[in-house]
């Protein structure tokens, strides 16, 4: 079925409160560097109905220093259409909130979207550590 989740965490190292809110603007990057065409969608919707926590209504999150917040991604690495090359993205691109600093997070493991196009994104999530 070709199903891939993915979660990432924001942790302040600061020492003022960092707020966030809604989704984090994404995007994807090949081994080039290149932009990786992808329509980034909020939720779950259409790509798979087992991924809830990517489903929640987006809040209002704020970081006290050392405290982090995740959000998570889903994908399938599935081809449609033979005569459309698959697509594979070893950097996901962050911007944490409108303005923010654009973060540069190089990947183990690939976004191997096949030829779908579809990325899944969940909003920002307090995590308790």
């Amino acid at each position: 079925m070709g199903l891939r989740v993915a979660d990432f965490q924001l942790v302040n190292c600061g020492d003022q409160p960092y707020a966030l809110e809604g989704y984090p603007q994404l995007s994807l990057r090949d081994d080039r560097n290149d932009a990786v065409p992808v329509a980034v969608e909020h939720g779950a919707a259409g790509i798979t109905t087992g991924a809830s926590n990517l489903d929640e209504a987006p809040r209002p999150v704020t970081l006290a220093p050392g405290q982090a917040a995740s959000f998570g991604m889903v994908w399938r690495n599935l081809v449609t259409d033979s005569a459309v090359p698959a697509t594979t993205a070893r950097i996901v691109e962050v911007e944490p909130r409108p303005g923010a600093p654009r973060l540069w997070l190089r990947l183990a493991a690939p976004v191997d979207l096949g030829n779908t196009g579809r990325l899944g994104l969940g909003p920002w999530r307090p995590m308790t550590r």
